[in-house]
Formats: C-alpha cells, structure tokens, sequence
C-alpha cells in the first residue's frame, strides 16, 4: 500500500506530533508500505526532498509565517498529485492544510484518516488570533471530509471541543513509543558528564520549552524539593532555545532557572537523540509533565519514563492522566498547582517502589508496530466500506 502522511511539521522537528508521525512512518515502511510524508520546508538548511530509512520526504517551500503556521502556495499542487498517486492518506492536526487534502482523499475515494493530537492554543495577539481563526475553520472542514478520526484516549475526545463535535467518528488508537535499551555503561557516561555527584535525586523533565508545558509550575515547586533534598537536580530534556514564539516566555522564566543553574540544581541537556534519551531516563529518579492545557492531549514521554520503570507525576488534564490511571505509575496532580507538584515529588522520592509497575506489558502494548497494525486495520475497513 502507497500511504501518504500530511503535516506540517516533521523531523528533525521536535514535538510529540513529530515524533509520533516519525514512529509510524517508519513502522509503515518496515510493514511493506511506500511510505510519502509532505510537510513544510520550515528550516532553510533542509533539503527539499530526501529519504530517511525507506521514508521519503518532500518539503514544500516557505513563503511566510503567521505565528507558528506556514503559508505554502504551491503546497494545493503537490497535494493533488500526491493524493492521486497514493492509496490511502493519513493527516495529523492540527494543521491549517488538512481540509484541502481531506476534500482531495473523499473525491478520489482514498481511505482518509486524521490522527488529531491536541486542541490549539496560538499566543496572544490580533496575528495569532487570526491564525488561530483560520486554523479551527480549516480543522472543522478537514474533519468533516474526512473518513475517520483518530484520538489517543476517549478521555481526550470527549473533552476536546473540537473533538466533541465529531465522536461518530472517533477511532482510539494507542499512540507508537519505543526507545533503545541503554546500556549500563551508557547509563554511567551519562551520569558522570551531567552529574558527577550522582548521590542526589534528579527530576526529570522533557518537553520543548513552551508556555503550554507548565515549566513556571515546576520552577515554583522547586523550593519544597530543596528544603527536603537541598541538592536535587533538575534534568530538562529538550529544545529551549529559540522556539518560535516562546521567546518571551523563556526571557521571563530565564533569572529564576538561572539561579538554579548556579546552584547546581538545574541542568539543560537541549535535544538528545533516541539512545541519550534512553540514558536520560536510567538517569531520573522521577519525570514531571506539569502541563497547562489541552494542546498536551497525552504525553509520550510519560511512557518512554514508564517503560524504564521510572514513575510520573502529570497534570489532571483529559487524556495526560490517563497513562497514570492505566499504569498506576505515578500521581496526577491539579494543573497548575505548584504546592501539589512539590507534595508529589516528595512521595514518590521517599518511597519509589509504592510506584514501580513490570515495564515490559507497558512496552508491547505501545510498540509503533502494534500501532501501525491498527492503522493497517482501518484503512481495510474503509476500502471495504467505499466498496
């Protein structure tokens, strides 16, 4: 089967959308599909086309931004021919995009799916309300030709107001994770290049660093945390640095962390590839995901922890919760409730086993073949269905 992905965004972007869409692509290849994903050529060092482990991508050039969106004329061409040439098309949102695509798959009778991954939230600003606008008209009209909706958790679907409105045709697809197994001397070069003390509590955070992801949240806990373990460390796991519209949120957040960072008790380790990654979890006594609203519809990273048998504590918000109730990895917390954050790290580094669950049936449940499995699955029904 020839399957075409849509997004915006794709490696060597970093999100839960990016990496999600990666997990799949590759899994699809290693099924026997040709595999196409048309994204943005949001980077100018990219190349235009290329082809990653069987996956080819092609970039479509960049006019100009609005916000964190992307405006691509000839973007309507290469869909049309690619739709046309594909057997089945697979959207991720949200992405100002996906309506035309959708109404190409429902014309040509393509089986068409939308993994829709969380609600979006734009910054404030006249622009960024615009887009904003724009982006909810084009998600409403995408969901509308489309064929069927994906969701991580019922939990999110039936909170989402965009979700909502379409739960006839809501599909709950476990999302793909899988890390390398680091080995313990991995684990131990790690330990020793960002914390030679290595007889402390780390906290572990991986998120981009943006205004949804609740870091303020964690930097207010912190003080509980030191009172009890003066030198816990901080591991932030992840961009922080020149993120498209969270420059303002970084220059306020910057004099707190960097106070920490002089103490000692906070580390950034920027982006790490999927084998430091590994290493990064061997390395945390606990992962935080203090998240602010529903544009975090999940987490992955709260079971890239799980499966390294490291516990979680995670907002209380639709469907991020929903790792912590099935794996009882962890404690959910109320969004935004610092107090809370520090009270359950505190727990949980006092008395680590009470939140320790096998690791192994958490990873084959997630594994991207078993999800690419479920997404093969769909498509057939709808075939069956268009027949």
């Amino acid at each position: 089967m020839k399957i075409l992905i849509v997004l915006t965004y794709y490696r060597p972007h970093t999100s839960g959308l990016t990496i999600y869409a990666e997990r799949l692509a590759k899994a699809y290849v290693r099924h026997g599909h040709q595999v196409t994903v048309l994204t943005s050529h949001y980077e100018k060092s990219l190349p235009y086309e290329e082809n990653q482990d069987g996956v080819r991508i092609l970039r479509v050039p960049v006019l100009f931004r609005l916000s964190k969106g992307v405006i691509m004329p000839t973007f309507g061409w290469k869909a049309n021919r690619l739709v046309m040439e594909h057997d089945a098309i697979h959207l991720h949102l949200p992405q100002f995009d996906a309506a035309g695509v959708a109404l190409r798959g429902r014309l040509l009778r393509k089986p068409t799916v939308i993994t829709y991954h969380c609600d979006l939230r734009m910054p404030p600003g006249a622009l960024s309300w615009a887009a904003n606008q724009a982006v909810h008209l084009m998600n409403n009209l995408a969901a509308l030709f489309t064929h069927r909706i994906i969701t991580y958790t019922r939990d999110y679907g039936e909170n989402s107001p965009f979700l909502r409105r379409y739960l006839h045709k809501l599909t709950v697809i476990q999302p793909p994770v899988e890390l390398p197994t680091a080995s313990e001397e991995a684990a131990k070069d790690f330990a020793r290049l960002h914390n030679p003390q290595n007889n402390r509590p780390v906290i572990g955070m991986a998120a981009r660093f943006a205004t949804e992801k609740g870091v303020e949240v964690l930097l207010e806990a912190m003080p509980a945390v030191l009172k009890r373990y003066p030198n816990a460390l901080v591991y932030f796991a992840g961009a922080y640095q020149g993120i498209i519209g969270e420059e303002e949120y970084l220059r306020r957040l910057s004099p707190i962390i960097k106070r920490y960072e002089e103490g000692g008790n906070w580390r950034f380790l920027g982006n790490l590839n999927p084998d430091q990654m590994s290493c990064f979890y061997q390395n945390i006594d606990v992962l935080v995901l203090p998240s602010l609203n529903s544009t975090e519809s999940f987490g992955l990273v709260q079971i890239e922890a799980m499966i390294n048998g490291k516990p979680v504590v995670a907002s209380d918000l639709p469907g991020v919760r929903q790792p912590i109730t099935m794996h009882q990895m962890g404690k959910i917390i109320p969004i935004g409730d610092s107090v809370a954050l520090g009270e359950a790290l505190l727990t949980i580094l006092e008395q680590p086993a009470l939140y320790i669950r096998e690791a192994q049936p958490i990873r084959e449940r997630y594994l991207p073949e078993s999800v690419a499995i479920e997404y093969e699955k769909l498509f057939e029904t709808l075939k069956n269905e268009m027949r």
